[in-house]
């Protein structure tokens, strides 16, 4: 198989030559013409089904050939024979547990997670019951309603990793689903290592411009077709021009990935001789938990950080407040730098006990490294963080 650099530049792109093209087409279409009714008829009824294509579109909710290049790119960066987008990386996750619970009424997850996946999780909308877990006890607690394990690592907003390959073992028969969106397929394939189902917010990297929100599902042929179907019937398509722009964003995925993770190996370390910094938590560190995971299942630590101010909530919002060059705004994954605070916005949905449990204190920070000029980077947050000492001493 190709590099990822190398496909990240031709992926989705094979037929384009025929096309006689040489930028991805945008097709806008939201129906499309049946002049045969008896093909139009059968190809509603395979998409419908969950077929990846048919003779007709039909119509934009059931397929877009844009939407289907992207798909076609994504999954073969990550190494699976399909993928399935969607409008958010939340529809995304919606559509995994409804599939899910076709095969059973049962989830076990391990925190932390995305604040909005923990809520869904823990709320019971979609009518599954969810048992938060610790990794090493993914095994003792599947019992035979158990459709379905979530892990997400790197994990949000803590940078803990997860060894997907013992987690699977564990699972056992059972399909596991990772969030690799902190990873992208540059820096971690979790499909090469067991897993069944890699969910990514391609709002965050593999958008990377801050400019379009969607989601997507690298899978087998079976869960893309049961995908495909919630998908169809629940109107959780993406637009295909936040395909266009994900696709066309694809070439420059690996360089966005390993230039901001160079920035964040130096920052992190800048950070953590920091005064007002009491810990550093970053893969690139060795201060997250199963760091020794960088290197062997990641190809390198990424570009996110968690950082606990001295100071706690106080000492973080006067960051926030300080920065100028960095953005204080959630997401992450974009060419520029973005701060935020778990607890108080991403995680704010997650009840107080359980963000302490896991590490989701006031004083947390989390950093989302860029693309600038490191130095540039550095000089903003030394003085937002001298700000918040300065601040603190009066």
């Amino acid at each position: 198989m190709a590099h990822p650099e190398t496909l990240g530049v031709h992926a989705g792109r094979e037929a384009f030559s025929e096309l006689g093209v040489h930028a991805p087409p945008l097709d806008l279409s939201t129906t499309y013409p049946v002049r045969d009714l008896g093909d139009g008829t059968a190809s509603f009824d395979a998409l419908v089904g969950g077929a990846a294509t048919a003779a007709n579109p039909i119509y934009a909710r059931l397929h877009n050939p844009t939407v289907a290049r992207f798909e076609n790119a994504l999954a073969q960066l990550e190494g699976t024979t399909d993928a399935v987008a969607f409008g958010s990386g939340m529809a995304a996750m919606s559509a995994c547990l409804l599939a899910a619970g076709q095969r059973g009424q049962h989830v076990l997850a391990v925190r932390p997670l995305y604040g909005t996946t923990d809520h869904l999780l823990n709320s019971g909308l979609l009518g599954i019951r969810t048992r938060w877990v610790r990794p090493e006890e993914v095994a003792a607690a599947i019992d035979v309603d158990t459709a379905l394990v979530i892990i997400e690592t790197p994990a949000n907003p803590t940078l803990d990793l997860i060894d997907i390959a013992a987690v699977v073992k564990a699972a056992d028969a059972v399909p596991v689903l990772v969030d690799s969106t902190f990873a992208t397929p540059v820096l971690q394939q979790p499909v090469a290592l067991g897993a069944t189902l890699v969910l990514h917010s391609a709002t965050k990297f593999l958008g990377g411009h801050g400019d379009v929100i969607a989601g997507v599902v690298a899978c087998n042929a079976d869960w893309a077709v049961a995908l495909r179907q919630v998908r169809a019937a629940t109107g959780g398509l993406l637009h295909p021009l936040g395909a266009y722009m994900l696709h066309r964003g694809l070439p420059t995925l690996s360089l966005r990935v390993l230039k901001a993770q160079q920035n964040a190996q130096i920052l992190a370390e800048r950070l953590a001789a920091h005064a007002m910094v009491a810990k550093v938590s970053y893969p690139g560190l060795g201060t997250v938990t199963q760091a020794h995971l960088v290197g062997t299942q990641m190809r390198g630590p990424g570009s996110l950080m968690a950082f606990e101010m001295r100071g706690g909530h106080a000492a973080a919002a006067r960051v926030m407040a300080a920065v100028k060059l960095a953005t204080p705004a959630v997401s992450l994954g974009s060419v520029d730098t973005l701060i935020q605070h778990p607890a108080g916005l991403t995680h704010r949905v997650v009840d107080a006990a359980t963000q302490a449990q896991h590490g989701i204190t006031p004083g947390l920070l989390r950093l989302s490294v860029g693309i600038e000029h490191v130095e540039d980077v550095w000089d903003d947050l030394r003085q937002a963080l001298d700000a918040a000492r300065l601040s603190a001493a009066a």
